[in-house]
């Protein structure tokens, strides 16, 4: 038993470690980019954006639309950058239960469809680094290590 947990976990463990700062950095790449080019389009089209969201149902359209716009467009630029990453994730967070909660849960007929949307996978890896944080390669990182008294 020793040599199983040995070989099935404790080596693959140690040899994670040196690559461990590259999923938070794809993560933060990936989900950055399309938020960032999601709130600058819907800052583009504004009018079209917000009737969208009156046909929607989503309360106070003529707010909501621009707000959430900037909330995409900052949050993902933050994620890129790497930069107050776990604060940024939140709203992004929030934005997507109530994407899934106003416009795509009447289509949601099983688990399998609900585990399956974007939108489910973008609110995990939003979860995801607002727990765990931006990783090594980032600026909250550099900021930490340059001016930080607690741990990350």
């Amino acid at each position: 038993m020793d040599f199983i947990v040995a070989w099935a976990i404790q080596w693959p463990a140690r040899v994670a470690r040196h690559v461990e700062w590259v999923g938070p950095l794809l993560a933060r790449l990936v989900v950055g980019e399309v938020f960032l080019m999601s709130g600058w389009g819907k800052l583009q089209a504004l009018p079209l954006v917000v009737e969208n969201f009156t046909a929607w149902g989503i309360p106070f359209p003529q707010f909501t639309t621009p707000f959430v716009s900037i909330v995409e467009l900052v949050g993902g630029l933050l994620l890129l950058l790497g930069l107050f990453t776990r604060m940024a994730a939140v709203p992004l967070a929030i934005v997507m239960v109530v994407a899934i909660a106003t416009v795509i849960w009447p289509d949601v007929d099983s688990l399998d469809t609900f585990m399956g949307l974007s939108e489910t996978a973008y609110l995990a890896i939003f979860v995801w680094l607002a727990a765990a944080g931006p990783g090594a390669v980032s600026l909250d990182h550099f900021l930490h290590e340059r001016f930080g008294r607690y741990p990350m």
